[in-house]
C-alpha cells in the first residue's frame, strides 16, 4: 500500500470540512511555517500537524507508514544543511520541511481528490472570462495529487526490489529504476490524456 496521497475514509471534523476550506488552511499553514524562523515556533507547527492526525483519527499504521518516509528524508536534509550551512539554519529548514510535509500529507488523507477538484473548479469559474478553463485547472490539481501518490508507490516498489537484491545502500540501484519507471509512468499518462483529446486545442 502506498502511504502517501491516499484518502483515509472517516467521519472526523477534518473529514467533514469542505475541501476548499482545507486547502486554504493548508496554504495558510505553509505561509506561517515559511515566515517563522525560530526552532521553538517551528517545533510547535510540527506538533500542530501531529495533533491534526489525532483529530482526524488517522490509524496508527498509516501514521507509522508516513513517519517511515518523512523522518529519514528530513534527517538527510538536516545533515546536508548542517554540513553546508550551520546548525541553526539546518534546524529551521528541517523543521519547516517536516511541518509542511506532515500537514500536506494530512490534507491528502482527509480530502477526496474528487472533492478537491470540484472545489478548485468552482473557485476558478470567474477566471473563465479571461479565457482560462476551470475544468482544466481542476484536472491539473487532480493530476498533481495523483502524481504524488504514483511517485510514492513507485519509490516504495523500487525500494522493496532493492532490499530483495541486497542493494539497500546503493544509490544507483534505487535512482536508475526509479527514474526509468517514473518516465514510463509519465509517458503512459501522456498517452492516456492524448487518447482523450486533451491538449489538442
Amino acid at each position: 500500500m502506498n502511504p502517501l496521497g491516499l484518502h483515509e475514509p472517516g467521519t472526523s471534523p477534518l473529514h467533514r470540512l469542505g475541501a476548499g476550506w482545507k486547502l486554504l488552511a493548508l496554504l495558510a499553514f505553509a505561509i506561517v511555517t515559511f515566515v517563522l524562523s525560530a526552532p521553538a515556533a517551528l517545533a510547535a507547527c510540527v506538533l500542530a500537524a501531529v495533533a491534526g492526525y489525532a483529530l482526524a483519527r488517522i490509524p496508527f499504521r498509516r501514521v507509522w507508514q508516513i513517519a517511515r518516509l518523512l523522518v529519514p528524508l528530513v534527517a538527510v536534509v538536516f545533515a546536508l544543511q548542517w554540513w553546508m550551512l550551520d546548525l541553526p539554519r539546518a534546524e529551521t529548514i528541517s523543521l519547516r520541511l517536516l511541518a509542511t510535509l506532515a500537514a500536506a500529507n494530512l490534507f491528502t488523507l482527509v480530502t477526496r481528490v474528487d472533492d478537491l477538484v470540484t472545489s478548485v473548479e468552482r473557485a476558478a469559474t470567474p477566471l473563465a472570462r479571461f479565457g482560462l478553463r476551470p475544468e482544466r485547472i481542476g484536472l491539473l490539481v487532480g493530476l498533481t495529487i495523483q502524481a504524488i501518490a504514483a511517485l510514492s508507490t513507485i519509490a516504495g516498489q523500487v525500494r522493496e526490489a532493492q532490499r530483495a537484491r541486497g542493494a539497500d545502500r546503493s544509490l544507483p540501484a534505487f535512482a536508475i529504476p526509479f527514474l526509468v519507471r517514473t518516465l514510463r509512468h509519465a509517458d503512459d499518462l501522456g498517452d492516456a490524456l492524448a487518447a482523450r483529446g486533451l491538449g489538442d486545442d
